[in-house]
């Protein structure tokens, strides 16, 4: 099975959720047979060069710097997707659609800037490789939510322009697909609202991190509550936002450190710290264990963005107990008040937290439920099988 493979970027380092999720993917597939030939940006982070053959995946890489914000306002391609449509990637695809393929994956729709270029070379649809959208999000809903949390109204009304456009982009690569994969059984039923005769399965990531046979939560911990997550978006960052800005005078009055840990511009940490007594940030680190194995607990505070989120993987699997707002945990097979704790909203989950630090022997039975429920439910070697077994079944 010759697959051509069009991505945002080159996943490595794998310093997000969207990368992890790409990275493990694409090597999984190939890793179950296909023959992977995977298009994107070269990152500045990146150590491959174009022709990089790595792991069963030949990376073809353009150079050109992403388009900016500012260039998508005049396309009809929302940002996510117009940004990957340079010179040189739109020449790499013309080059790459000449040869004959099986397949063609568009992993995450960053990668549909590319479904005109495909469509005008195969306008034949029975003639055409089989078409697969791995959607990282039910993007439609999650930017509509995103709409109503921007502030002010001329950022406000950006965003809902760039909202339409990604629901168009959306709808448009999901009506062509042949098979559409979402990461959470969430996401699924949302696409299958719209489309219930299209074939959608469920995707969801696998892990390939450190896993910790076994730990304790003692009092001997130090009373230290982390938070691990990538703040380059705008939503991973309103959500910290709105939660420190809560939880921060309660955890400063109780003696309690929050940790947060991950990448982001230092001068966005700077400025948010002014105002923290109890909250410290580390910036990007090259490994997250040696910033989890000293915290009693850990914490999902995300009321914006949908899909999986891969952090809660490295708390489950690292032993870390995990409070979260109710609904931020999708696609994992938590059970509240047994594997996970859960909240309504960002004060009651501070306040949840400063009562849970303390009860420890509770923390640690939930950190032994949570890593007995998915010891063995996130392998990446099955879902790149999942993922050829349906093309093979076309």
């Amino acid at each position: 099975m010759r697959c051509l493979w069009l991505t945002l970027a080159d996943p490595d380092p794998p310093l997000d959720g969207l990368f992890l999720y790409s990275g493990g993917l694409v090597r999984a597939f190939a890793g179950a047979g296909a023959e992977v030939v995977a298009l994107g940006l070269r990152r500045p982070e990146s150590t491959k060069a174009d022709n990089h053959c790595e792991r069963g995946v030949l990376w073809r890489l353009g150079d050109d710097p992403p388009l900016t914000h500012w260039a998508s306002l005049v396309s009809l391609l929302p940002h996510m997707a117009h940004r990957c449509q340079t010179t040189d990637m739109i020449d790499l695809l013309r080059a790459l659609l000449r040869q004959s393929w099986d397949a063609i994956v568009f992993d995450s729709l960053c990668s549909a800037w590319a479904l005109p270029h495909v469509v005008d070379r195969y306008p034949c649809a029975q003639r055409r490789p089989a078409l697969v959208y791995i959607s990282h999000n039910h993007e439609e809903s999650l930017r509509g939510r995103l709409v109503a949390s921007q502030p002010g109204r001329l950022k406000r009304q950006a965003h809902r322009i760039d909202a339409v456009k990604v629901a168009r982009l959306e709808r448009q690569l999901v009506a062509l697909a042949d098979i559409v994969t979402a990461i959470t059984p969430e996401d699924r039923d949302l696409y299958r609202a719209r489309w219930p005769a299209k074939r959608i399965d469920v995707l969801t990531p696998g892990y390939s991190g450190r896993s910790v046979s076994e730990r304790r939560i003692t009092p001997d911990l130090p009373r230290r509550a982390v938070i691990v997550g990538s703040f380059d978006w705008k939503a991973k960052r309103l959500n910290l936002e709105e939660f420190v800005h809560v939880a921060d005078p309660i955890f400063a009055a109780r003696g309690i450190e929050l940790r947060v840990i991950g990448s982001g511009e230092p001068a966005y940490f700077d400025e948010l710290g002014k105002s923290l007594l109890a909250t410290r940030f580390t910036g990007t680190v090259e490994r997250v264990e040696p910033y989890v194995e000293d915290a009693r607990l850990s914490i999902v505070p995300e009321r914006n963005g949908g899909g999986f989120k891969l952090k809660v993987l490295d708390y489950i699997f690292n032993r870390i107990p995990i409070l979260a707002l109710e609904g931020s945990v999708a696609g994992v097979p938590l059970r509240n008040e047994e594997s996970i704790l859960l909240y309504p909203d960002q004060e009651k989950l501070a306040l949840g937290i400063a009562q849970a630090i303390d009860d420890v022997a509770r923390l640690d039975t939930i950190q032994n439920a949570a890593f007995d429920a998915c010891r063995d439910v996130f392998d990446w070697r099955s879902r790149g099988k999942q993922l050829f077994a349906a093309l093979a079944s076309l």
